[in-house]
């Protein structure tokens, strides 16, 4: 396994994304919007940072098949609260080619928000077949398949406390 991204440089972004939240959001509250399960390790350690008052949602969609999206995206699990009129942040672990985005912000779109923003661990621009505004980026990185702080190979590797890679798949 290579590391793509250590701790320390994990944890210096995450400090730097919670304070332009902060700043953006001041005086607000924010419901986070967690996309499960790659999100969650990003959603908890970026939310530990923030001071603006938060709440927590998930949803649950699928487009993946093994590591290859298959362009069609549902929803597995809703949120289970009303975001009508409230400011939303949707908590991403990796943008890839943007098309899970894509959908759930305008399916989100339709529960009327006040304001949706994306927050997003990782950036793959190179690989976007649907552009779409991302607010928060923690790093923009190259077309790797990436393993670690949430992201995983077959449900493994979650725990990684870095960003690694391997040149090979078959690797694993």
């Amino acid at each position: 396994m290579n590391i793509l991204i250590n701790e320390a440089r994990i944890e210096k972004r995450l400090e730097e994304m919670a304070k332009q939240i902060d700043k953006d959001y001041k005086d607000k509250e924010i419901i986070l919007i967690g996309i499960l399960k790659g999100s969650v390790v990003f959603m908890i350690e970026l939310a530990k940072r923030l001071k603006t008052k938060v709440q927590f949602e998930f949803i649950e969609v699928s487009s993946y098949e093994g590591t290859e999206s298959t362009g069609k995206v549902k929803i597995v699990k809703d949120i289970k609260n009303s975001i009508e009129g409230k400011d939303v942040l949707i908590i991403e672990d990796i943008i890839d080619t943007g098309t899970t985005l894509a959908f759930l912000k305008d399916y989100l779109q339709l529960k009327k928000p006040n304001s949706l923003k994306i927050a997003t661990l990782l950036s793959k621009p190179s690989r976007r077949i649907k552009e779409l505004e991302v607010e928060y980026i923690g790093f923009g990185i190259e077309d790797k398949f990436v393993v670690g702080y949430g992201l995983d190979y077959n449900q493994n590797y979650r725990n990684l406390p870095y960003i690694g890679y391997v040149e090979n798949i078959d690797e694993f």
